[in-house]
């Protein structure tokens, strides 16, 4: 099901929580990424410290080199040598903790806490239901009668994530009393506390019932609108055959065949005719089941 984003966190940084959805997890866990400056701290004296040393070891070996102690020299030169490349490779590499994406989804993770929702803020029964809602509103906008504009896509923009935030919101909260309320349960319930437990069920029972009948409402409008697309498809090959009558109509009259096909060819046409006609009713039932859902 992925990570549900507030339809009002801006996209980009909605996008970037989507696509992170394990790095999410692990900043819920309480991981902390360490501070960039931090390591740069950490390496940039011994970094000034071999800049300020070179000229000195530099004239040192010049010495050693031009006396009797060469061979030393020779050894110094090479384990000078050696240190240098061990900094210069050290220095090109990114210490674990140093990773500006990690350090990036991290702050907006925090900056943007409690509007955003994972896996885990849901329960197998939660699961299923916002499952449904997801596909009926992917349907939905992945169609082709609402990009050309022949349901409100404008509104169906808008309205459909926030019904899927608010949907998920609600699962959420559910998730979470359920949890405790069986945890409860499962430590034994005192008979005086049988009575108070009872309302406490039916108030999640009913808050339940409540969310799939949002659901269902949505699932309502997904099938009109599929009613709709079918019949976008179907007209728009009909329309494609219409525009190949000419080149049959003259072949059937240059073979001599023409009486024996004009019934079948004037059906195109009416099958047009009923396919507008139909999709123009699909369109309208998804425009009064959308209407249901502002309701």
């Amino acid at each position: 099901m992925g990570v549900v984003v507030d339809p009002g966190v801006p996209p980009e940084v909605a996008g970037l929580l989507r696509a992170n959805a394990p790095l999410l997890s692990r900043v819920r866990a309480g991981w902390v990424p360490a501070a960039a400056a931090h390591q740069t701290r950490r390496k940039g004296p011994s970094s000034a410290l071999l800049l300020a040393i070179t000229p000195a070891v530099i004239a040192l070996m010049a010495v050693l080199l031009a006396s009797h102690l060469a061979p030393v020299g020779f050894v110094l030169l090479g384990t000078y040598v050696f240190i240098v490349l061990v900094k210069i490779a050290s220095m090109s590499e990114v210490p674990e903790d140093d990773r500006p994406h990690e350090r990036h989804v991290y702050e907006q993770a925090r900056w943007y806490d409690g509007r955003y929702l994972l896996s885990d803020d849901f329960d197998q029964e939660a699961r299923v239901v916002l499952a449904r809602a997801q596909r009926a509103i992917g349907s939905v906008l992945r169609s082709h009668v609402n990009a050309e504009g022949l349901l409100d896509d404008a509104r169906n923009a808008v309205m459909l994530p926030a019904q899927e935030w608010e949907i998920a919101r609600l699962l959420a909260k559910l998730s979470a009393l359920r949890r405790e309320h069986r945890e409860l349960l499962a430590r034994g319930i005192a008979p005086e506390v049988a009575s108070v437990i009872e309302p406490l069920e039916r108030a999640l029972v009913g808050s339940e019932a409540a969310v799939v009948a949002r659901v269902e409402a949505l699932e309502r409008y997904a099938a009109h609108v599929a009613e709709a697309e079918r019949a976008y498809h179907a007209r728009g090959q009909i329309e494609e055959l219409r525009s190949r009558l000419p080149r049959y109509e003259e072949l059937l009259a240059e073979s001599g065949a023409d009486a024996l096909a004009v019934t079948e060819i004037e059906r195109l046409a009416e099958d047009a005719d009923v396919l507008e006609r139909t999709l123009r009713r699909s369109v309208a039932s998804a425009h009064e089941a959308f209407k249901y859902l502002e309701g």
